[in-house]
């Protein structure tokens, strides 16, 4: 145990609870979809599955060290700051488990100042804001750590460039528990500043900011919650580093990059890049893994694309954007969003709350791609394989 009471390499249980995880997680069905070339032929459905999907190491790591949590402290509270992976199977076993979370409206579930000494709380995959770990250390409570590595080496770009005097520049959404975290970082350092950019036109505003300047009060108005407290366009932006919530599209996330480079060399000149701009790649292996995936896929002709992940999974959105741009796409979270042959639950892209349409299953012949974000069990996506096919009066084993 490092720090005091902060465990950040779990408890080397693993095998102890192996068990349980595949009795939750595994699906026989996806197993023997890889054993045959991610290709599966039921009747007239011809499913191909994307070479990479669902959980990564990191998603993976973080469930491992819930159910290890369990096993070793069984007779205390355990709790997590936030869900541990935006997945709802997962999180609903876990609260199953009796594991409850910080603020949430459950019967197990308290709030930070109702901690001891002798309850646990994991930190969920994203990580969580500097200022939440302090106060969970203050309230003495025993700490797992199941922050992914690729968020690591996000937080640890965020805190060179504070301590260097950049502005961060994240590509993310402001709300999301990891974008959270990750902006914290530079603002516990004195001077620290960070703003946050959703999108190409969000990012484009700060550009023309670089560039010309503007309304400096419609520029506070715009960024007001997306930016650090005492936030000074004419000041902040005139040295910037670009990072990223890893789950963001690629694409985007380079060009917002370029983007910003290009507005810098256009106010400062070419020979002075280096004293105003900064960027790193850090999507991580794994979404871009996801995503190269889905493109790679759709090379061959698909009916439709089933893409699989909770309706508040960034990573899984992307995949669905991407895979849209070559077939119909449906973004379900469960095998129940299979409402019967004619109609699906889903959420569209761009959409903040899922819908039903009708007619997603063509009749007759039909190629089907499916992909899952990587917060997403194989058992889900087996499950959701099952109900395609009992859609079609046809069955799977599972």
């Amino acid at each position: 145990m490092s720090d005091g009471q902060v465990f950040r390499k779990g408890f080397g249980l693993k095998e102890e609870v192996q068990k349980d995880l595949a009795q939750d997680y595994r699906s026989r069905i996806v197993e023997e979809v890889r054993s045959g070339g991610n290709a599966l032929q039921v009747g007239e459905i011809s499913f191909r599955l994307a070479k990479e999907f669902g959980f990564c190491y990191g998603v993976e790591r973080a469930v491992d060290y819930a159910y290890e949590t369990k096993k070793r402290f069984p007779d205390r509270r355990i709790f997590l700051t936030t869900e541990l992976i935006h997945n709802p199977r997962v999180n609903n076993c876990l609260r199953e488990m009796g594991i409850g979370f910080l603020n949430g409206t459950g019967p197990q579930d308290r709030k930070v100042e109702q901690l001891t000494s002798e309850d646990v709380v994991i930190i969920a995959a994203f990580g969580t804001r500097v200022e939440e770990m302090e106060m969970l250390k203050h309230r003495g409570c025993v700490l797992v750590d199941a922050t992914c590595g690729s968020v690591v080496l996000v937080w640890k770009r965020v805190e060179q460039y504070a301590r260097d005097g950049f502005t961060a520049v994240v590509h993310g959404n402001y709300k999301h528990e990891e974008t959270r975290a990750t902006v914290s970082r530079a603002t516990q350092f004195p001077g620290g500043r960070y703003v946050v950019v959703w999108d190409k036109p969000e990012a484009a505003k700060v550009c023309d900011y670089i560039r010309n300047g503007q309304d400096r009060q419609a520029f506070l108005d715009q960024f007001s919650a997306k930016s650090s407290p005492g936030f000074d366009p004419d000041r902040d932006l005139q040295r910037v580093g670009v990072a990223n919530q890893t789950t963001m599209l690629s694409s985007e996330s380079i060009e917002i990059g370029e983007m910003l480079k290009s507005a810098m060399r256009d106010r400062y000149g070419e020979g002075h890049i280096a004293q105003h701009f900064r960027t790193f790649d850090t999507i991580c292996s794994a979404t871009q893994d996801r995503q190269d995936a889905v493109m790679e896929m759709v090379k061959e002709p698909m009916d439709l694309m089933i893409v699989i992940g909770g309706f508040n999974s960034s990573n899984t959105s992307h995949l669905c954007e991407i895979a849209l741009q070559h077939a119909p796409a449906y973004h379900i979270d469960e095998a129940d969003c299979i409402l019967s042959s004619s109609e699906i639950r889903h959420k569209p892209v761009g959409s903040a709350v899922p819908v039903v349409s009708r007619d997603w299953l063509p009749p007759g012949k039909v190629t089907i791609g499916i992909t899952a974000g990587a917060s997403t069990p194989n058992r889900v996506i087996g499950d959701a394989m099952q109900r395609i096919v009992e859609a079609r009066g046809l069955s799977l084993r599972s």
